[in-house]
């Protein structure tokens, strides 16, 4: 195991820790209830669809078979859950909340809501969409769940200036090898950006999803009937959403309300997926270059737009 994997390991485990005690799943009973999570997770689900086939439910937990005869025998005792052969098929088990059963699972419930209602409370509105935002991840990566296709463009605002710089250097040296300097040119571009725009003839747009950057796009002026579309960036979660072609379209519109007659970029061609995406917008090749820059050899591209 490298020292890489080694530390992400311990930073799961210590996550499940630290979450555990959390949401108090570690007391002896839940939400100041008899019961155990094994037991509230089974009450929600008989609670969602009535009646449940027993072979179903154990399916849907992915529970020990032996485990969950357990909980529903003390459900019976308890006045919980009734338990009965099907009608459609005397092999299988259907199981019913009772109105005992259901009144604790509403119990449970209206606990646990207030609980996360009082954790979130305590944080700030940019916290909770932090905290949300990580939560889906966690979910789409180790659940399988698919991938959330709403997102938002909007304008900049204070710490995007900073996240541009930063995630480019990080992707590009990730994906493609190249060096820091291709940082500082992003860098440069979008200190020019800062210290020279024009409102009425640039701007520039974050693609937020669950409330976090993932995608951003610059329309620059290069001059008087010319602007230029620079620095576009998908996050790779976030790739597959039509986050790229609607930053892309959103500053062909710009471009053409603030007056310029063309729309021009430069790219490379190792580029891909950027380069399709401007194909697909209606950019055309103009010339393409050979150069060494960012610690590779590199095939430079011109492309443009009539307006």
């Amino acid at each position: 195991m490298t020292s890489a994997t080694g530390d992400r390991v311990t930073t799961v485990r210590a996550f499940n820790r630290f979450y555990t005690g959390v949401i108090g799943v570690l007391r002896e009973g839940l939400l100041g209830t008899p019961h155990s999570l094994t037991e509230a997770r089974v009450l929600f689900e008989l609670a969602q669809r009535e009646p449940t086939d027993a072979a179903d439910l154990r399916r849907s937990l992915d529970i020990d078979a032996g485990y969950l005869s357990r909980v529903l025998a003390r459900f019976r005792t308890d006045g919980l859950a009734t338990r009965e052969r099907s009608a459609k098929d005397g092999r299988r088990q259907v199981i019913r909340l009772t109105e005992q059963g259901r009144v604790a699972f509403e119990t449970l419930d209206a606990r646990s809501a207030d609980e996360i209602r009082g954790l979130l409370a305590r944080l700030s509105d940019e916290d909770q969409r932090r905290l949300v935002g990580a939560m889906e991840v966690i979910r789409e990566v180790l659940g399988g769940c698919p991938r959330r296709g709403a997102y938002v463009l909007r304008p900049l605002r204070p710490g995007d200036l900073g996240w541009v710089v930063h995630r480019h250097g990080v992707l590009y040296a990730e994906e493609y090898g190249w060096d820091e300097t291709f940082e500082v040119l992003v860098a440069r571009i979008v200190a020019d950006y800062a210290d020279h725009r024009d409102p009425r003839r640039e701007n520039a747009w974050i693609a937020d999803v669950n409330g976090e950057p993932a995608g951003c796009v610059f329309c620059m002026k290069k001059n008087e009937r010319t602007a230029q579309l620079r620095i576009l960036l998908v996050e790779p979660g976030a790739r597959g959403m039509g986050i790229g072609a609607r930053l892309v379209e959103e500053c062909i519109r710009f471009a053409k309300r603030a007056g310029y007659e063309e729309l021009i970029l430069w790219t490379n061609d190792v580029l891909e997926h950027a380069r399709r995406i401007y194909q697909r917008a209606g950019f055309e090749l103009v010339d393409e270059e050979p150069h060494h820059s960012f610690g590779h050899d590199l095939g430079g591209q011109h492309w443009s737009r009539k307006l």
